[in-house]
C-alpha cells in the first residue's frame, strides 16, 4: 500500500526538504504553497497525513487543521512552526493536532512519527486505520460509501435541498451532519427533528412556533424550530411519515422561504437549507398519492442513497474495529482484536439493523469478553447459531468427510454388505474396499 502525504508551506526550500527526506515507495509528497491551495487539493484527493506550516500569507496553518478537521476529524495533522509556545500548542492539540514541531524540523524525529503514524506493524500486517476511510463519524473505504463521500464533498458548499435514503440504521443523520459541519453554514444551528415523534397535532406548532393565546394553554410566545435554525441547517428525518395535512405548509415554508407561527399575523423570513430524510420508498408513496409530489420534487433536488451495511460487507471489519476501540475507551478496557472466525461470521450476517445493529453487537461483545480477543461466546446468539450453521457446511464441503458419509450410508443401507454397497455406490467392490481403507471404515 502506498500513502500520500499533503505538506504546506510557502516557502519553497522548506516543501524540497520536506518532500526529499519524506519520500519513498511506500510514501509521496504532494505540495501546496498556501492553505488555500492546500484546502482546494485536500478537497479533491484523498490524504492520508497533513504537514503544514503554521505562519503562512492568507489561510494559516491553524486555520487550515480547523477546516480540515471539521470535513475529517481522524486524518493526522502535523503543524510546523518557527513560533513555539505553549499557547500554540494547546491551541493545536485543541483544534485536533497530532502534535506540533518547530522548525528547523529535526527530519530524524519527522521521519519517526511518520512512520508511526502510517507505517505501523498494525497496518503492515494488512489492518487499515478507521480514520483513513472516515469522513466525519462515517466510516466506509468501500466504493458505495466512498461515493456517498464524494457526493457529500460536491453538494456541502451549496445550498439545494438533499433527500437522504437508507434502511434503518444505515446512518442518514449521520450523513446530514456531515453535510452541514462540511458547509458555509457550519457556525450556525443544526436542528434535527424526527417526524415519527412529535404528534401530528403538535407538529405544526413544533416547527412553526406560535403566539401568545393562539389556543389554550398558549401561554407565552414560542419560537419553532424552523426559527431556530435561522442560518443553519433543518434535517427532517423520516420525512415520509410527516402528517400530510402539514405538507402544503411545508411546501408553502419551503417556496417563499417565510414562515407565521400559529396564531400570528406576520410573515417572518427565514434563511435555512433543509436536509430530510427516510426509509420509506417514498417514491411509490407519491405514485400512490400518500405523499405529496411538489413536496417530494422540493425536497428531493439531491439524493444521497445509504447502502445497507449488507451491501458493503467489505467495510464490516473496519467498523467492527472501530466500535471495538471506541467501547473500550468508554468500558476501560483493552480486548485488542477479533477471532477470525468472529469477523467471518460478522461478513457472513445480514445485519438487518445495519450500522447501529453492529454497533450494538461490538458494545455487547466488549462488556462480555474476559480476554484479550473477542470470540463467538461474546456474540449474541443469532449470530452463534449462524457460525455454527457455516461450520456445518464447511464440513458438507469438505470432500473426504462426504465421502465418508455417503459410503457410510451405503454400507449401512446394505447392512455393511460390501458388494452390495459397491453396486450401489456404482463402483467395484476393490474400489470400496480401498476407499474404505484410506477413511478408516475397514476393521468396524
Amino acid at each position: 500500500m502506498r500513502y500520500t502525504i499533503l505538506a504546506v508551506d510557502d516557502e519553497v526550500n522548506s516543501l524540497k526538504v520536506l518532500s526529499a527526506a519524506l519520500s519513498s515507495d511506500r510514501i509521496r509528497v504532494d505540495t501546496a504553497r498556501s492553505g488555500e491551495e492546500a484546502f482546494g487539493m485536500f478537497r479533491e484527493r484523498q490524504y492520508d497525513l497533513i504537514l503544514s506550516d503554521y505562519k503562512m500569507p492568507g489561510m494559516t496553518g491553524e486555520q487550515l487543521l480547523e477546516k480540515i478537521k471539521t470535513i475529517s476529524p481522524e486524518i493526522p495533522f502535523v503543524l510546523l512552526t518557527a513560533y513555539g509556545t505553549i499557547e500554540l500548542a494547546v491551541n493545536a492539540m485543541r483544534l485536533g493536532a497530532y502534535t506540533y514541531l518547530t522548525k528547523p524540523v529535526d527530519l530524524d524525529h519527522l521521519e519517526n512519527i511518520v512512520n508511526d503514524l502510517l507505517l505501523s506493524e498494525k497496518q503492515d500486517a494488512g489492518e487499515e486505520i478507521p480514520g483513513r476511510f472516515q469522513f466525519l463519524n462515517i466510516i466506509g473505504k468501500s466504493k458505495p460509501m466512498q461515493d456517498v463521500f464524494s457526493l457529500i464533498r460536491r453538494v456541502s458548499k451549496t445550498d439545494a435541498n438533499i433527500l437522504i435514503l437508507g434502511e434503518s440504521g444505515t446512518g442518514k443523520e449521520m450523513v446530514a451532519r456531515a453535510i452541514h459541519y462540511s458547509s458555509l453554514r457550519v457556525d450556525k444551528p443544526f436542528i434535527p427533528i424526527d417526524c415519527t415523534t412529535i404528534p401530528a397535532e403538535l407538529m405544526e406548532s413544533e416547527l412553526f412556533g406560535y403566539e401568545r393565546g393562539a389556543f389554550t394553554g398558549a401561554m407565552d410566545r414560542k419560537v419553532g424550530l424552523i426559527e431556530m435554525a435561522q442560518g443553519g441547517t433543518l434535517f427532517l428525518d423520516e420525512i415520509g411519515d410527516l402528517d400530510l395535512a402539514l405538507e402544503k405548509k411545508l411546501l408553502r415554508f419551503l417556496q417563499e422561504r417565510e414562515i407565521r407561527r400559529v396564531g400570528g399575523k406576520n410573515n417572518i423570513q427565514v434563511d435555512v437549507r433543509v436536509l430530510s430524510a427516510t426509509n420509506r420508498d417514498i417514491e411509490a408513496d407519491v405514485e400512490g398519492g400518500e405523499f405529496r409530489a411538489d413536496l417530494f420534487y422540493r425536497l428531493n433536488v439531491i439524493t444521497i442513497r445509504i447502502p445497507p451495511l449488507r451491501e458493503r460487507k467489505e467495510d464490516i471489519p473496519l467498523l467492527a474495529r472501530y466500535y471495538l476501540e471506541h467501547f473500550n475507551r468508554k468500558n476501560k478496557k483493552d480486548i485488542r482484536e477479533f477471532d477470525a472466525d468472529v469477523l467471518e461470521v460478522m461478513k457472513n450476517y445480514e445485519w438487518p439493523g445495519n450500522v447501529r445493529e453492529l454497533e450494538n453487537v461490538v458494545e455487547r461483545a466488549v462488556i462480555l469478553c474476559a480476554y484479550d480477543s473477542v470470540n463467538v461466546e461474546c456474540l449474541p446468539c443469532k449470530l452463534r447459531l449462524l457460525e455454527e450453521e457455516m461450520c456445518d457446511e464447511a464440513r458438507e464441503f469438505n470432500l473426504p468427510e462426504m465421502e465418508k458419509r455417503i459410503i457410510s450410508r451405503a454400507l449401512d443401507a446394505t447392512s455393511w454388505n460390501q458388494s452390495r454397497a459397491a453396486v450401489l455406490l456404482g463402483i467395484s467392490r476393490k474400489q470400496l474396499r480401498t476407499k474404505m481403507k484410506n477413511l478408516g471404515l475397514l476393521g468396524r
